[in-house]
């Protein structure tokens, strides 16, 4: 199913994390927290400005970003777990 965000969302994957830390422990799908790096799969076209002009997003389809543990709605896609968040919501674009 194609998916096209509206204004300034986007729609990312959370990028699993490593599933042993570096002394070999394994970590439980339980203890685990929510990762805060995520793939871009889609992005709006930005929101208007107060001149009515369509601000562009600074992300686009493939960018790596951080976010916030709890931040967006969770939504299944293709049974695929995603977040839909506000442009706003992303922490940073990791390069």
């Amino acid at each position: 199913m194609a998916i096209k965000p509206l204004y300034d969302r986007v729609v990312l994957k959370r990028m699993d994390p490593a599933e042993t830390v570096k002394g070999g422990i394994i970590i439980p799908d339980t203890a685990k927290e929510k990762p805060m790096e995520a793939l871009v799969v889609a992005a709006g076209e930005g929101k208007f400005d107060d001149n009515g002009k369509r601000v562009p997003m600074s992300v686009k389809a493939g960018d790596k970003v951080l976010i916030g543990k709890y931040s967006g709605t969770e939504v299944k896609i293709d049974g695929e777990d995603h977040v839909i968040v506000r442009e706003d919501e992303i922490l940073a674009i990791v390069q």
